[in-house]
């Protein structure tokens, strides 16, 4: 299973760290970092080969490039995150699939919001560019979300 072998590969990386890092803090941070890495490609992929820097008319809203590129990548980056952290991070969880599920969504929608508003703050208000704005924005996210799904998606 693709899983095992993620989690053989990290944990054979964790090993000069096992002295100093809890073993789930680092599946965590190479799995989260993966996936970040994963959406910041994806991301510079949409926004400036798919949608090319344009405004996205749906005829009942415009929506800005950088915006527009948030809401094509969330989707993947939202299934590959629960399946990471799932099968590879939490696996201790006694709660259900839907329920993990569930609570891992509600932690990402608080990030997604938190995202959105500092795209809308970093973009159009302090006229930084987009691709950097959504790492930096990114990175402050990281804490909050495992926490939350420490202690609440994927709590024992």
């Amino acid at each position: 299973m693709l899983s095992s072998l993620i989690t053989k590969i990290i944990d054979r990386l964790y090993i000069p760290f096992s002295s100093f890092i809890p073993r789930q803090l680092f599946r965590y941070a190479c799995c989260g970092g993966g996936n970040m890495v994963l959406d910041w490609v994806l991301y510079f992929i949409t926004y400036n080969f798919i949608i090319q820097k344009r405004f996205i008319d749906l005829t009942f809203i415009v929506v800005s490039p950088h915006i527009a590129a948030l809401c094509i990548v969330f989707p993947i980056t939202l299934l590959t995150g629960f399946w990471l952290n799932k099968y590879i991070t939490f696996t201790q969880s006694s709660l259900t699939g839907t329920t993990q599920l569930f609570r891992y969504i509600m932690i990402v929608a608080l990030n997604l919001a938190i995202n959105y508003f500092g795209l809308k703050l970093c973009v159009e208000v302090w006229q930084w560019y987009p691709t950097p704005s959504k790492i930096v924005i990114t990175l402050l996210t990281v804490i909050i979300s495992f926490i939350g799904q420490k202690y609440f998606s994927f709590r024992k």
